[in-house]
């Protein structure tokens, strides 16, 4: 297989070890680890085919750059430490003959603990994670970075990468926390913010997860997930408000 597989991780002790499994049949793997202090490292480290790096973080696009830069393989498939490559994806991996010229497509199934989520906007998720780094990389953005695509084709790909972003509801708390502060840092003085946006963003949120997407349809999962999302977006934008009262009183001294 001439694709590597490149992961970015900080404290993913519960989930890594499922799916550095499934990467079983790559002979590149690597784990960029910033700062973990929960046994992720050593449970990498058990792996023979995965190198592991110890690095900063510095926003999501320009540390994926960064791990990537450490890969053997032109080709990269971008994974996350609770994420798993099913047979079929992995059979597309190593027999399909790849465009180096397309950014290929992934299908995801996402789950919370090993319940299947098929609404909250969660379900047929296809996102951006395997391409040529010698062609393209990911832009620089703090949050919401994606592939570059300037030119390129954007092509599907066989099988599907199964997502277990959450194994408990202190999943959800610590997340939004942390990409909430991630979104206020990385908007600070570029997007305007109130108290009443955050309100409204955050309302708007539950109704669009909750009813729109037919989250009500999971169960107790669905009401968790978009209890979440109304949380995230409130936060979101409450931080971003205080950052910039913040950044304008600096300035008035």
């Amino acid at each position: 297989m001439n694709v590597s597989a490149v992961m970015i991780v900080k404290n993913g002790a519960r989930t890594i070890r499922r799916s550095l499994e499934s990467l079983s049949e790559f002979d590149d793997v690597i784990v960029y680890d910033n700062g973990s202090s929960d046994g992720t490292q050593a449970i990498a480290a058990e792996f023979p085919n995965v190198r592991l790096i110890e690095g900063e973080f510095d926003g999501f696009g320009t540390t994926k750059n960064r791990a990537a830069s450490y890969a053997l393989h032109d080709w990269v498939l971008i994974i996350d430490s609770d994420e798993v490559v099913d047979a079929e994806l992995l059979l597309a991996l190593q027999s399909e003959s790849l465009d180096p010229k397309a950014i290929y497509i992934v299908n995801f199934l996402a789950y919370y603990k090993e319940i299947p989520i098929r609404y909250c906007g969660w379900n047929n998720q296809k996102i951006r994670r395997l391409y040529n780094k010698s062609v393209t990389r990911f832009n620089d953005n703090f949050v919401h970075e994606n592939i570059i695509d300037d030119g390129m084709k954007k092509l599907p790909i066989a099988g599907n990468m199964k997502h277990y972003s959450y194994m408990s509801i202190s999943d959800f708390i610590v997340k939004l926390d942390r990409y909430s502060t991630l979104f206020a840092t990385d908007n600070v003085g570029k997007k305007s913010s109130s108290p009443a946006k955050a309100f409204f963003n955050g309302l708007y949120s539950f109704f669009r997860t909750y009813i729109l997407k037919r989250g009500f349809l999971d169960g107790y999962a669905g009401l968790i997930i978009a209890f979440s999302h109304m949380a995230t977006n409130f936060y979101k934008y409450i931080k971003l408000y205080e950052m910039n009262l913040e950044q304008k009183s600096k300035r008035g001294n």
